[in-house]
């Protein structure tokens, strides 16, 4: 097999805006190691994260909502500061185009991975690295994964852009409601329920038998009953208190006591995102005298993801795909990300 010796792709240069992406088409191509396999990317979801990333909002220097960072950062990456340049994209659908020594898979399976790669080391059994910001992702023809990541989904009746929205979204809403001990009879409100992890968690959330709400635009209320939401509420209007076994939320913001008091006692809160803003504010009270538990969820165990995998091959999820772009209208694609019109997932191709 003739491996090409550069690709095309795009290269996050620095935090920014999207000038901070540059088109290149004399990219190295990886090579694959011991353990390790070059994937040919056929499809990759656009995501929140990757333009967190971009923008530098993982900065703890940063405390507005992710459209609103304007200023400049140096370590506005998960784990700290960014080695540029870096290809980004969380999520991957690719096909194994070559493997190293070890590396257990085989030319033409097709696979994906998890957007967060467990790395536990000693002190820190949570570890992870994630794909696109500390190793380098899926904004190009060709991305390098260790082996033990990938998940096999040849057997997948899903299309090769349905499995590319489905590791970030899937994979985040799947480890909330993990998290939260989400089972069948739990009442679920989900925040941002028209987006890409909400939509998910919707999904998710009623596939396990919970009776799920989501908070949505109006305009978009139709969109999450039809993915397995038994009613929704305004984003704008306020929320029936003591209400809920779980709350899974990726907004945060202004509206975060109000899911707070939406608990019934002994309540789980489940966050994994703050698109609305990271600084918030509650009655502590209101969490300690009704035993609120909180969890802050980013850290992955394999197990989250083995099971979307074997739920991926038999075709019991599917993600709702709005809009596909080439790679290379990258900016013009998470332009239109940030706009929220579309509901659930946009897919690059490239």
């Amino acid at each position: 097999m003739t491996r090409p010796a550069t690709m095309s792709g795009a290269y996050l240069t620095r935090h920014g805006g999207p000038e901070a992406l540059e088109w290149r088409d004399d990219i190295p191509v990886p090579i694959p190691g011991p353990g390790q396999v070059l994937v040919r990317v056929a499809a990759a979801g656009v995501n929140n994260t990757d333009i967190n990333t971009r923008v530098g909002w993982y900065s703890a220097d940063v405390t507005s909502a992710t459209d609103a960072v304007d200023q400049e950062v140096e370590a506005g990456g998960w784990g700290g500061a960014l080695a540029f340049p870096r290809i980004q994209g969380g999520d991957l659908c690719g096909i194994v185009e070559q493997v190293g020594p070890g590396a257990g898979f085989e030319p033409g399976h097709r696979v994906t991975c998890p957007i967060n790669l467990p790395r536990p080391r000693p002190g820190a059994p949570q570890g992870f690295i994630a794909l696109g910001s500390e190793i380098d992702g899926a904004f190009a023809q060709y991305c390098l994964v260790d082996a033990d990541d990938l998940y096999d989904v040849t057997a997948s009746p899903l299309s090769d852009i349905e499995i590319a929205a489905i590791p970030c979204a899937f994979g985040t809403a799947e480890n909330l409601l993990t998290r939260a001990g989400v089972t069948a009879g739990h009442e679920v409100l989900i925040t941002g329920a028209s987006g890409g992890v909400g939509l998910a968690a919707v999904q998710l959330a009623a596939l396990c038998g919970a009776r799920v709400s989501g908070v949505t635009a109006p305009a978009k209320a139709e969109v999450v009953t039809a993915q397995g939401a038994a009613g929704t509420f305004d984003r704008d209007a306020p929320l029936p208190t003591g209400s809920f076994d779980v709350v899974i939320d990726v907004v945060g913001g202004p509206a975060w006591s109000g899911l707070i008091r939406a608990l019934k006692p002994g309540g789980h809160y489940a966050v994994s995102g703050a698109i609305a803003g990271p600084m918030v504010e509650a009655d502590l009270r209101e969490i300690y005298l009704r035993d609120i538990t909180i969890h802050g969820c980013t850290h992955q165990p394999p197990e989250v993801f083995g099971r979307l995998a074997a739920l991926m091959n038999a075709g019991r999820i599917r993600p709702l795909v709005s809009k596909t772009y080439p790679l290379r209208e990258i900016a013009r694609a998470q332009e239109d990300f940030q706009t929220k019109i579309h509901p659930g997932k946009l897919v690059l191709i490239p």
